[in-house]
Parts: C-alpha cells; sequence; structure tokens
C-alpha cells in the first residue's frame, strides 16, 4: 500500500499546496452536475428544548448532567429557530443538508407509543427544507440512544436493541420517507463504540478505566456487532416495504482518518494496514464482504463475535452508499504486544498513533492528501462504493472578529474540496461533501469551546443570533457559481471586503 500513499501525498501536494494560501482554483462546474454540497447539524447538538414537548432524556443527557459538563439543554435553539435556519440554508445555497431526529423525541421511552409533538417538529423541519429544494440527508442515531432503553437492557450492548432500533426506524421511514431519499443508520459507527465502550468518553461512559462500570476488552466487539446487525435489520425493513415506494437509499456512516506508516519499514507498513482494518474495515468490511477483517479474528479471537451465515448475507450489501466523516490523519508505528495482558481495542492493533490533531482542542493540521486517501483506499478496497462525506471541517477558537473573518477556515475547505475533486476525477464514486457544521453548535467533545461553524451563533444572547461568518459567504460564492472569491487573490478580496454590515448573504 505504501507505494500509493506515497505517490497520492506527492501528487496533492503538488496540485494543492497549502501555504498559508490557496492557488488552486477550481469551481462548482468542475464537479460532476449532480454532485451535492451541503452542510448539517445534529438533533442534541442544535435543537435544544431538552425537555420540551414530549422528549426525554438520551444517555447524552444523562452522561453530560452527570459529570457536570456543558450541555446541549438549549444548544442553538433550532428546535423553535428552524424556519429562521432554513432561510440560511437557502440564502448560503446548499444543495442539502444532514440533520439527525433525536428517537427520545419522536419515541421518548425507545419503544412504544409516538410523541405527537415530536413527530409533528420533524415533519415540519423536514417539510421546510423540502419546500426549499434543500434535500434532507437524516441520521438516526447520532450519539443519543434514549435513556429508557439503557436503564431497560443495556443498550447497544444486548441484542434487543436490533429489534428496538428497526421499529423506530419503521417509524421514521413511515413518517418521513415521502421527503427522505437519503438516510444514515448510525453516525460514525466505529468511534460512537470507541468513544463509549473502550474510552468511556461519550456516553454511555463505558470502559475499564476510570469508568463506574464497562469491559473494554469485550464490550466495543459487541456493540460493534450489534450496530452492524440492527443497521442491517433497518436496511432490509426499508428494501422489502419502502424502497419501491420512495426510492430512497440507506447507508451507515463511519468516522475515516487517514493513516500512513511512520516509517519506511516493513513492520510500519503493515502496522499502518492493520490500523486501516480495525478502524475502518472492522465495519465496512462486513458491509461489503459478509465478516470482519481476518486480522480482527485472528488477534480478538472469541472477544469478536461471529456472524451467523444468516447474519453475514443480511449485513452483506446493506448499505447504499457509505457515510464517511473525517477530519484528521495519523501516523502509524508497529508496537510490541502489551505485556501485563490487558486487551482493550487499542492493545488489540498494535499500534501507535501520532495524530496530525489535537484530538482535546480540535486543533487539526491541514492533511488533504488524508481525505483524498481515504477516498482513493475505499476505491480499490472495497469496490468503489458510492460515497458521501457527511462532515468535514475546521475548529476556530477566538473572539466574535476573529470567528467572522475565519480565513484559515477558507482555505481549508478550499484545499479540502479541492482534493475530493481529485479523487472524483481519479475515478472514487464520491457523490456529495457536506461541511461540518452549519452553525456554531453544541460540540459533543468539547462543548461550545470549539466552533466549526459557517454560522457565528452568539450563545450570550437570549436571541442567540446568528451572523454569516466569511467562510459562509465564500461557500456562498462558490455554490452559486460565483468565482470571484475563488483562489488566493479572491479570499483575500473577500476579507477586505468583508464587515457584519457590508456584506450580506
Amino acid at each position: 500500500m505504501m507505494d500509493w500513499v506515497l505517490s497520492l501525498i506527492i501528487t496533492i501536494s503538488l496540485a494543492l499546496p497549502f501555504t498559508g494560501r490557496c492557488s488552486h482554483v477550481y469551481t462548482r462546474s468542475d464537479f460532476p452536475e449532480d454532485f451535492a454540497f451541503g452542510s448539517g447539524t445534529s438533533a442534541y447538538q442544535w435543537e435544544g428544548a431538552a425537555t420540551e414537548d414530549g422528549r426525554k432524556p438520551s444517555i447524552w443527557d444523562t452522561f453530560v448532567n452527570s459529570r457536570n459538563l456543558e450541555n446541549g439543554d438549549i444548544a442553538c435553539d433550532g428546535y423553535h429557530k428552524y424556519k429562521e435556519d432554513v432561510q440560511l440554508m437557502v440564502e448560503t445555497g446548499l444543495d442539502a443538508f444532514k440533520l439527525s431526529i433525536s428517537w427520545s423525541r419522536l419515541i421518548p421511552n425507545g419503544r412504544g407509543p409516538v410523541n405527537p409533538k415530536g413527530l409533528q417538529f420533524y415533519k415540519s423541519f423536514i417539510q421546510e427544507l423540502v419546500t426549499h429544494g434543500i434535500e434532507p440527508h437524516v441520521t438516526l442515531h447520532h450519539y443519543d440512544l434514549p435513556q429508557a432503553l439503557q436503564d431497560d437492557y443495556g443498550g447497544w450492548l444486548n441484542r434487543t436493541i436490533i429489534e428496538d432500533f428497526t421499529a423506530y426506524a419503521d417509524v421514521c421511514f413511515r413518517e418521513f420517507g415521502s421527503h427522505v431519499k437519503f438516510w444514515t443508520t448510525i453516525n460514525e459507527a466505529n468511534i460512537f463504540t470507541i468513544g463509549s465502550y473502550n474510552d468511556g468518553i461519550t456516553g454511555p461512559g463505558r470502559c475499564s478505566g476510570n469508568c463506574m462500570s464497562g469491559n473494554s476488552s469485550t464490550e466495543p466487539y459487541i456493540v460493534g456487532h450489534n450496530l452492524l446487525l440492527a443497521h442491517a435489520s433497518a436496511s432490509r425493513l426499508y428494501r422489502q416495504k419502502y424502497k419501491d415506494m420512495h426510492g430512497g437509499s440507506v447507508a451507515l456512516s463511519l468516522y475515516a482518518i487517514g493513516f500512513s506508516p511512520a516509517t519506511s519499514s516493513k513492520d510500519d507498513e503493515m502496522a499502518a494496514q492493520r490500523a486501516r482494518d480495525f478502524y475502518l474495515g472492522w465495519m465496512l468490511e462486513p458491509l461489503v464482504y459478509g465478516d470482519y477483517p481476518y486480522v480482527m479474528r485472528k488477534t480478538v479471537g472469541s472477544r469478536l463475535p461471529n456472524f451467523s451465515e444468516e447474519e453475514s448475507e443480511l449485513v452483506k450489501g446493506s448499505s447504499d452508499f457509505i457515510g464517511i466523516i473525517h477530519y484528521l490523519a495519523a501516523s502509524v508505528t508497529n508496537t510490541k504486544p502489551n505485556p501485563t495482558g490487558y486487551s482493550d481495542f487499542y492493545s488489540d492493533t498494535g499500534i501507535t498513533l501520532s495524530y496530525t490533531c489535537n484530538i482535546t482542542t480540535s486543533q487539526c493540521a491541514v492533511t488533504p492528501w488524508a481525505l483524498e486517501g481515504v477516498l482513493e483506499y475505499i476505491k480499490q478496497s472495497y469496490g468503489n462504493p458510492p460515497v458521501y462525506i457527511l462532515e468535514n471541517g475546521k475548529s476556530m477558537k477566538g473572539d466574535f472578529q476573529m470567528q467572522q473573518k475565519d480565513t484559515p477556515r477558507i482555505e481549508y475547505l478550499h484545499v479540502y474540496i479541492g482534493a475530493v475533486l481529485n479523487a472524483v476525477r481519479n475515478g472514487s464514486d464520491t457523490r456529495g461533501y457536506f461541511i461540518w457544521s452549519f452553525m456554531d453548535v453544541y460540540e459533543l467533545l468539547g462543548g461550545y469551546g470549539p466552533k466549526y461553524g459557517l454560522y457565528y451563533v452568539n450563545f450570550s444572547d437570549t436571541h442567540l443570533t446568528r451572523f454569516p461568518k466569511l467562510s459562509a459567504h465564500w461557500y456562498s460564492a462558490f455554490l452559486k457559481g460565483d468565482t470571484t472569491f475563488l483562489g488566493s487573490q479572491g479570499i483575500a478580496q473577500l476579507q477586505n471586503n468583508f464587515s457584519s454590515s457590508s456584506l450580506v448573504m
């Protein structure tokens, strides 16, 4: 694998030099005509109204409140301001918008009666998008399992979740399916599993270390297995009951890190491939080939659940496209087995990762070659399935003025969109790109500190006023085919022209 990775790095470095300015110029028309450009948020991070109109807690509510962390009780108040926000999307020129449904708002106890007010909210929100020509991409589970199911039987650790998730998906397909053609069952399923059941840093916060309960040696694999089966069950339901009627697609979303070996040694090259197998192949290989990667089965052994022949057939081919979440790259070093014999996901991989990103502060190096590398790897290793990049973006900190004049975010987006264009030209079946996030939201790992939004939200203001950042104007110009602000000179001109009063969307 090393040769094509190095070749890719050299190619994109020549095509898209990143020296603080963007020199490579492309336009919207360089992409396929039906290529979707969008942005997104998620329910807990944007909606607020945490206790209104029948919504009950999810595992994320419980997780942050039990640890006295910042929370999304109010967030952006999208629950009340969705029409205003859709208008901003229209002015920006989005083709599509990624949203998630709060399971505990729609079905407060996770199973049983549907909440009429929750149902009406999502119907109204989706209708508002469609009426204004914006394609909704709907995620069913974005870190927010109803707490009732966690309390009842342990949530994702129990196979009962497969039946309950399928019933929840059935409600969504039935009620919203006439307007929704793109469904994602579970957001970044691999990292949700690692964060929640290996590290304990996301809800429900289980691990073998500094957690009240959990087993990092077995639980990540049990949960990953149940996630795949729940996804596949929902996908089968859609195909049997709704596909002919609505013609939509169902997919799983995965977090994809751009891995490269730390050195040219054979050990590090093999370790980099092992990283791809454990982090991406763990769930992508069953979706495409019907079983876990060989290296995982060999290493994890009896701790890794087996697919029955029937389950293998159910999972294989169950994802109509692959949703990709991408933010960072990592160099991979081979490591020796843990002498203590303690097993968790990380020790099972037998690797050490050096990230190009400070995970705590969300500050990441600009490595567009890593995204192109991920797309090339999926093309070569998994039969070139359709791909939608459902999240990619840059966090920035600073005061209101720094946030508004977010030139580094523009430069980031410019080279990453350029990397996607390179991948498409090289044959990747990538069909869409979504910027995270449409506006500043509550970030699951960073609260209200990291700011990814194209729009600034004044969280100190009771009205939660939204303001376009420089990046919103840049993205809007790109989407509308205006080349005035493209390239380094155009970005400089945009920055010079920009002021909160003089530039209106």
